[in-house]
């Protein structure tokens, strides 16, 4: 089976200017992802490994190194010197991202957002209204909410908002940045019955989760990354047997 995504030699650093400050972010990264796998990252905080999925969703442009990503589209292209507007048509149709943050477009509503979310990918109306209501309903947002802004929404609700709305468009690629975070036991498990139906149906996931008891018998793979680069295999049993 040919890799969906292919990540060679990526590297990302930042300039503090007004502290003359260079930090290296991840360095030399490597790790590929086969149709229909669901690999994750683990790692310690700061350790690079949100940076990773930045600059395969190209909120971050990498310095160096390749990702390459098999596109219904455009065919095989690497995402890090792709154009902003075929990274756009990406987004809408083929890859999804799920952060602790939602951030969106002042007075839009919850039921507008995730509607919009499908209507943009070229369904009717009604289709939308009906796989929206079916998924606020799923992760259990009070339906008084549907028609509320989400800037009004408490932390748990808003993730569990942002989690609707990018699953709802069953997106070929989806990247998870640590979208259990703030939840409940009740809505992890939500999340989780999603991420198995997606799996069932061919999404390709790259998840990032700091409960490793939330990722088993959900990951095909594991890499971890420590102080921005890959720990290699024989490291990795190092790490958990002292």
């Amino acid at each position: 089976m040919d890799n969906l995504l292919s990540i060679e030699q990526l590297s990302k650093s930042f300039t503090l200017h007004n502290l003359n400050k260079h930090i290296k972010a991840v360095e030399e990264i490597n790790l590929h992802l086969k149709e229909g796998e669901f690999v994750g990252i683990t790692g310690k905080s700061g350790s690079g490994k949100s940076t990773v999925l930045r600059c395969i969703y190209r909120t971050y442009l990498p310095h160096s190194g390749s990702i390459w990503y098999h596109s219904q589209r455009f065919g095989r292209i690497d995402l890090a010197t792709a154009s902003e507007r075929t990274i756009i048509e990406l987004r809408k149709f083929e890859i999804g991202y799920v952060s602790q943050f939602l951030n969106v477009m002042p007075r839009t509503t919850a039921r507008e957002l995730v509607r919009h979310a499908i209507v943009e990918m070229g369904h009717e109306v009604d289709y939308a209204e009906n796989e929206t209501e079916k998924i606020l309903e799923h992760f259990e947002l009070d339906r008084s909410l549907w028609d509320s802004y989400p800037s009004t929404f408490s932390g748990g609700e808003k993730l569990r908002l942002n989690i609707a709305r990018a699953m709802v468009k069953k997106p070929r690629l989806l990247l998870l940045d640590e979208p259990t975070a703030s939840l409940d036991e009740g809505s992890k498990v939500k999340v989780k019955m999603l991420i198995e139906q997606l799996m069932k149906e061919g999404t390709t996931m790259l998840g990032i989760f700091h409960d490793l008891e939330f990722m088993q018998n959900l990951c095909n793979r594991e890499y971890q990354i420590r102080d921005g680069k890959m720990v290699v295999k024989e490291q990795q049993e190092k790490l958990t047997t002292s």
